[in-house]
């Protein structure tokens, strides 16, 4: 599973102007990566914008749910009764492979409260999920989480452990461009590791995410950056975010080879 292209695809919004044209573009696109024997990897919610659920999508347009090909994020922003719902759709499906993530909230999404799962908590995390997944659903799926290098690093180590404690089986990092010294820390936890290679050419958009400004119009070749974390970190998988499916999804062949 860490070593294969994990491409990423987004459903249509709720709010979508043209949803048949969105379902078909979304077709499209999860055949090719699952025709090409790589990884599906279908958002929740992104940016906190009411989307359309993964499995009601995939059932919705009949689409394949192979084995190891299909990972669905799920985060904290939703209502216990339609996070079981997920899971068990997911589950139905054939499907194991979860990333857990906090997520991104909005005053439209119902955050899910500590009393829901059963647990003492101040918020529910990624970490806290984790831990209703191992205990209502044991042995059903594979839960995978996110890291940050460009938080303090000590504190996100210490993040990563209690997620490995609560039962993380791999890792999907943060975009990274080039070499990240900072990934050495994921060593100790014998993880799989897939990192986030950023596909767009507007570098300036990951100014949040890295904490500092970066310029709008910073050159940056996606491509580059992506044969060059393959040669730094041949051992690890590679997350394609904001793929291009015109230009750089036939490049893709040329890149694993």
């Amino acid at each position: 599973m860490d070593k294969i292209f994990h491409v990423e695809l987004q459903t249509p919004k709720r709010s979508s102007e043209d949803i048949e044209k969105d379902l078909r573009v979304f077709e499209d696109k999860y055949r090719k990566v699952v025709e090409a024997g790589w990884i599906v990897c279908v958002t929740d919610n992104p940016m906190g914008l009411l989307s359309y659920g993964a499995m009601e999508t995939i059932d919705l347009l009949d689409l394949p749910v192979r084995p190891g090909q299909l990972m669905v994020h799920l985060n904290t922003f939703h209502p216990k009764r339609e996070l079981d719902e997920i899971l068990e759709a997911f589950a139905s499906a054939g499907g194991r492979q979860l990333l857990v993530v906090s997520g991104d909230g909005s005053q439209r999404l119902h955050r899910l409260e500590p009393a829901e799962v059963g647990i003492d908590c101040a918020t529910v995390t990624s970490v806290e999920l984790l831990r209703y997944i191992d205990r209502e659903y044991p042995g059903r799926f594979t839960c995978g989480v996110a890291f940050n290098p460009y938080e303090p690093l000590d504190a996100e180590l210490a993040k990563m452990r209690r997620k490995a404690d609560a039962g993380a089986s791999f890792v999907i990092t943060q975009p990274i461009i080039g070499r990240d010294e900072r990934l050495a820390g994921l060593e100790p936890f014998g993880l799989p590791v897939i990192l986030d290679a950023w596909m767009s050419k507007k570098l300036h958009l990951l100014s949040e995410c890295v904490g500092h400004e970066i310029p709008e119009g910073t050159p940056y070749d996606p491509m580059g950056n992506l044969r060059e974390l393959r040669r730094n970190y041949p051992g690890y998988g590679l997350y394609l975010a904001i793929l291009g499916f015109k230009t750089q999804y036939p490049l893709l062949n040329e890149i694993w080879a």
